[in-house]
């Protein structure tokens, strides 16, 4: 029986991670295999994990995680031959990617005969800046979906909520548009179960065009939580993108996971048992030459903080 497969898309920061965590926790026993781009994203609750092997994070509900990398259709063909098979395929896609490049491997007829794309899903950040609206990359994203889900809706009026919708339905009439705060889809929209996915038309690829360029920090001793808001406070104007963990002095044993997305910066406790021994690790996303990595070393150095 085919494999149904869902493409999740969306800006930089628009709640991608957050969409498939709350689709995984709420499988209700149907076996859903995630293809993501970075397993530290996953914040699936400690009690669901049952164990991790070949590159596979095995939850309790059924379920399954692994890394996106290296080829797409080499990934597949591996989730198609497990045992038990899954039942459905989700794939995030990253931030900074074209979902039309995603969608043209998908189409490939081995894999369509197995796995066919059954919906495109683009997370769209409602309280995103209006320009947002003309970015080309979103544009494309926006275009390519089924559904759109519009997330962090709790964080504008009601009147600025509508009056974006609007807009996205204006940018493309065809696709199914959801408020989804928190993630929420309701699941019969996600895998609606069609009898024959339709066969899709793609824009023919173009020369691909570096905009984004990535940084990693790390430290290996805990930082100072103020001297390192001091710093990305420095950082943040040229960045669209931040996210990582940090093992700070003023929770020793605790650890965070810290996100940056349209100028808003979150933090947030992480409960996973010996956390705090990994680290600081981030990332810093920027496009191209609006900020080095000696910049980024000299803000945290001058905050006192020692990579």
């Amino acid at each position: 029986m085919p494999v149904p497969i869902l493409l999740v898309t969306g800006f930089l920061g628009a709640g991608k991670t957050t969409l498939v965590n709350r689709i995984l926790q709420q499988a209700d026993g149907r076996r859903i295999a995630a293809v993501v781009n970075d397993f530290g994203a996953i914040n699936i609750d400690a009690e669901l994990i049952a164990g991790a092997e070949d590159g596979v994070v095995s939850l309790a509900n059924g379920c399954i995680c692994c890394s996106l990398e290296g080829d797409l259709l080499r990934t597949l063909a591996s989730l198609l031959r497990r045992t038990p098979r899954p039942e459905a395929i989700v794939i995030e896609t990253s931030g900074v990617a074209d979902p039309n490049d995603v969608i043209r491997n998908l189409m490939d007829p081995v894999i369509w005969r197995e796995a066919p794309l059954e919906t495109v899903l683009c997370v769209v950040d409602a309280s995103a800046p209006k320009a947002q609206l003309e970015d080309p990359l979103f544009l494309s994203q926006l275009r390519a979906a089924d559904l759109l889900a519009v997330s962090k809706g709790d964080l504008i009026d009601r009147s600025s909520l509508d009056e974006r919708c609007r807009s996205l339905s204006q940018i493309n009439r065809r696709a199914t548009l959801v408020e989804a705060t928190g993630g929420e889809v309701p699941l019969d929209l996600v895998f609606p179960e069609v009898e024959t996915p339709r066969e899709r038309t793609t824009r023919p690829k173009r020369p691909s065009i570096d905009r984004f360029e990535s940084f990693n920090w790390t430290s290996g001793e805990p930082i100072s939580l103020a001297a390192f808001q001091q710093a990305f406070g420095r950082l943040a104007p040229r960045l669209v993108r931040a996210k990582g963990f940090l093992a700070t002095m003023e929770k020793p044993g605790c650890r965070y996971l810290f996100q940056f997305a349209g100028g808003k910066a979150t933090l947030a406790p992480l409960d996973r048992e010996g956390s705090a021994r990994e680290g600081t690790r981030i990332v810093f996303i920027a496009e191209i030459d609006r900020i080095t990595a000696a910049e980024i070393d000299e803000a945290m150095s001058r905050a006192g903080i020692a990579s």
